[in-house]
C-alpha cells in the first residue's frame, strides 16, 4: 500500500470514523438495524425534509422536466425551474443575483478559488468550516486565520484593500453566531470584501428566515458574497452563492465546479423552491424551535459538561475525552436517541463533544426524554 492510513492508530485513539446505514427517516425519527430512534443528529431544523409540499413539487418536476439536468448549466442543464429558483432566492434575501451549486462545499471552493490570486490575502475565522479552510489552502492567496470572533486580532492582521474576510453566520460545531456588526465595520474601514457562510442560519434566523444578517440587523448589501445551503433548514440539498450581478456573471465564467458539473436535478430544484416559499411563512416553526432550545438548555444546565453558549438549533455538550464521548453517544443510542459524537480533527483536540441538534419537529416529550437519558448517563 503506497500510503499510511493509520486506521489502527485512529481506532486506538477513539478517532476512527464509521459509516452508519440508515434504513429510513421519517420526520424526527430514523431507523437503523431495525430499531427506531429519535434523531438529534441531523440538520433538518424546521422539519421540512418530509414536508408534503416538497414531495409534491419534486414529483411534479420529475414528470415535467425528467429526473436529471443532463448537462452542466452552461451547456443545456439550466432549465426554467432553475431560473425561477434563482430569482425567488434573490428576491427573498435582497440579493441582485444568485448562482446554484450542488453542495456548500463546492460553492465555497468555487468562489474562493475563482476570486483570489497570489496577490490577495484571505482572512478566515479559525472555526470556519472545513470547506472554507481547504479552499483557502488550495487557492494561491495568502491565508491567515484569526481567533474565533476576535475582532481585535482580525483588525491587527488586515491589510487595506487586499482581499477577502470570511466568517460563518452560525458556526456548525459551536452553534454561536459570527460578529457581523464587527466584521462589516472592519471590512468597510479596510476596504476589503466580506463573505458569509450562512449554511446554518438560513431559514432559521431573521425576518422570514432570511438568516444571520437579518437576525443581527445587518444590511445584506454590506456583505459582498453570501453562501447558503439547502440541506439544513430547507430540508433538501445543494447551495448557492449570492451577490451582485457582476459577481455572479464572473462566477458563471470562472467558477470551475459550476462550469464543469452537471446542474441540480430539476426535481431537487423544485423541492428547494417549495421550501423557500414555505420557510418565509414558517414563523411558527421558528418559534417552536426556539422553545425546544430553551427547554433543552434549562434541562441540562446542571450536567457536569460544558454547554456552549448557543441560542441556535446546534447545542454542543463538551465532554473532552474522545472515548468518553463515544461511550456517552452509545449510551444515548441504546436508549433510543441518535446523537452525533464529534471528535478531532473536526473540532480542536480536547473538545470532543456531543453535537445535539434540535428541530421544530421535536415535541416537548422528545426533548424531555433526551434530557432524562443524559442525566441517567452519569
Amino acid at each position: 500500500m503506497p500510503f499510511n492510513l493509520s486506521l489502527s492508530e485512529r481506532e486506538a485513539a477513539g478517532l476512527k470514523r464509521s459509516l452508519p446505514v440508515i434504513e429510513r427517516v421519517e420526520g424526527r425519527r430514523l431507523w437503523a438495524d431495525g430499531k427506531g430512534y429519535l434523531n438529534f443528529a441531523g440538520n433538518d431544523y424546521l422539519g421540512l425534509s418530509q414536508a408534503a409540499e416538497l414531495r409534491a413539487a419534486a414529483d411534479a418536476a420529475a414528470r415535467e422536466f425528467g429526473v436529471g439536468a443532463v448537462a452542466s448549466p452552461l451547456v443545456v442543464g439550466h432549465q426554467a425551474i432553475h431560473r425561477t429558483l434563482e430569482n425567488e432566492l434573490a428576491d427573498w434575501l435582497g440579493l441582485e443575483a444568485v448562482l446554484l451549486f450542488s453542495s456548500g462545499f463546492s460553492a465555497n471552493q468555487a468562489v474562493i478559488k475563482a476570486l483570489l490570486g497570489k496577490e490577495h490575502w484571505l482572512w478566515q475565522d479559525r472555526l470556519n468550516h472545513a470547506s472554507l479552510q481547504e479552499a483557502g489552502a488550495l487557492s494561491p492567496a495568502r491565508m491567515q486565520r484569526f481567533a474565533h470572533n476576535n475582532m481585535a486580532v482580525l483588525a491587527a492582521k488586515l491589510k487595506p484593500e487586499s482581499g477577502l474576510i470570511v466568517s460563518e453566520g452560525v458556526f456548525s460545531m459551536d452553534g454561536d453566531q459570527g460578529d457581523w456588526h464587527g466584521l462589516t465595520q472592519l471590512a468597510e474601514q479596510s476596504g476589503n470584501w466580506l463573505m458569509i457562510d450562512d449554511a446554518h442560519g438560513l431559514g432559521v434566523l431573521g425576518n422570514q428566515g432570511r438568516g444571520t444578517l437579518s437576525e443581527q440587523g445587518v444590511a445584506a448589501e454590506k456583505v459582498q458574497i453570501t453562501m447558503g445551503t439547502f440541506g439544513k433548514a430547507l430540508g433538501v440539498s445543494g447551495a448557492f452563492i449570492g451577490g451582485s450581478r457582476a459577481l455572479i456573471e464572473y462566477l458563471h465564467n470562472h467558477a470551475r465546479s459550476y462550469v464543469y458539473s452537471t446542474h441540480l436535478p430539476p426535481p431537487q430544484a423544485a423541492a428547494i423552491l417549495a421550501a423557500v416559499r414555505l420557510v418565509q411563512k414558517a414563523g411558527d416553526k421558528r418559534e417552536q424551535l426556539r422553545e425546544r432550545v430553551r427547554q433543552f438548555r434549562e434541562g441540562v444546565a446542571s450536567l457536569p459538561f460544558e454547554l456552549l453558549p448557543s441560542a441556535t438549533a446546534i447545542q454542543p455538550l463538551i465532554v473532552g475525552d474522545e472515548r468518553r464521548t463515544l461511550a456517552l453517544a452509545a449510551h444515548l443510542r441504546e436508549h433510543g436517541c441518535w446523537v452525533g459524537a464529534i471528535r478531532p480533527p473536526t473540532v480542536p483536540p480536547g473538545s470532543a463533544r456531543l453535537r445535539i441538534t434540535l428541530s421544530a419537529a421535536h415535541t416537548r416529550e422528545d426533548v424531555q426524554r433526551l434530557i432524562e437519558i443524559l442525566h441517567r448517563s452519569l
